[in-house]
């Protein structure tokens, strides 16, 4: 790997460069997630905080008391929208899961420290309205793609009593990061990611490999078909946390970047079973 040379972080992180298919899968993503707000028993654009953006979609569990999936997108932190991923939710209703789907501002209107401290909110917002939402508040669990699992994987890092003083120190169950970046240094360098205006104190701060390992677990896995630096970045989170903090790093041979999603809205996906396992229900 050479972070000098700017041509080769761009294709490596240039998803949408690299899978020329990409608009195709978005456009299926958004009819099968506008079918699913259809067809679900849903609350749209519940506010989690006094921002615009900070709007929530949650789909409701078949009976109380049900462990919620939080499912942050990805995006590169300037791209896409809650709506585009509601197709996330049935398989996991059907298994009895409540799920919430969050917005969160996108860059470079916001830095991605501010957009961390959105997904905090959601998260304590969740967890304080948990009689509302039908919720066990002790099974709450994560899961983020690509720019959404590195906020995951901050999140359980996360000192709750500072976002909230009534929370408990680890209300969450884990999270599973799907085609993560943990380090944000070769981001920096990928001239076509300029807009993000990442500095070195920046990265610092924004780079979960680099912090003290947490108390929950993270199930890290990546596409076999993505990039060698994704693919990097998803066995750095397991060396720096070790085995005990991520006790899952896998590849899945038959996924590329963005048809990974795929795998976790699927009942039988392996992606599916690991978030199941985080919520309990395996």
């Amino acid at each position: 790997m050479n972070l000098l040379d700017t041509q080769w972080l761009d294709a490596q992180y240039n998803n949408r460069a690299r899978v020329p298919e990409h608009a195709a899968i978005f456009d299926r993503w958004r009819e099968a997630s506008r079918l699913t707000r259809e067809q679900s028993r849903c609350e749209l654009d519940v506010a989690y905080g006094e921002g615009a953006d900070e709007r929530a979609d949650v789909f409701f569990a078949p009976a109380p008391h049900a462990p919620l999936l939080i499912f942050i997108h990805g995006g590169y932190w300037r791209a896409l929208d809650k709506s585009d991923q509601s197709f996330i939710a049935p398989s996991f209703v059907a298994d009895g899961a409540a799920v919430m789907v969050p917005n969160y501002s996108l860059c470079p209107a916001v830095t991605i420290e501010q957009i961390a401290m959105q997904m905090a909110r959601a998260v304590a917002w969740a967890w304080r309205h948990a009689a509302e939402l039908g919720i066990d508040p002790s099974r709450i669990a994560l899961a983020g793609h690509s720019a959404g699992a590195q906020l995951a994987a901050m999140l359980l890092c996360c000192r709750w009593k500072d976002v909230d003083p009534q929370m408990p120190i680890l209300p969450l169950h884990g999270a599973l990061g799907i085609s993560g970046v943990y380090d944000l240094e070769p981001l920096r360098l990928a001239p076509f990611l300029a807009d993000l205006a990442l500095t070195p104190t920046s990265v610092k701060r924004l780079s979960p490999a680099f912090f003290p390992r947490p108390k929950r677990p993270l199930y890290a896995v990546v596409g076999g078909g993505e990039s060698e630096e994704f693919i990097r970045q998803n066995q750095l989170i397991r060396d720096q946390w070790g085995p005990t903090a991520v006790p899952v790093c896998e590849t899945l041979a038959a996924h590329h970047h963005f048809d990974v999603l795929y795998n976790l809205a699927d009942p039988a996906g392996r992606l599916h079973d690991l978030a199941l396992r985080l919520l309990g229900l395996r």
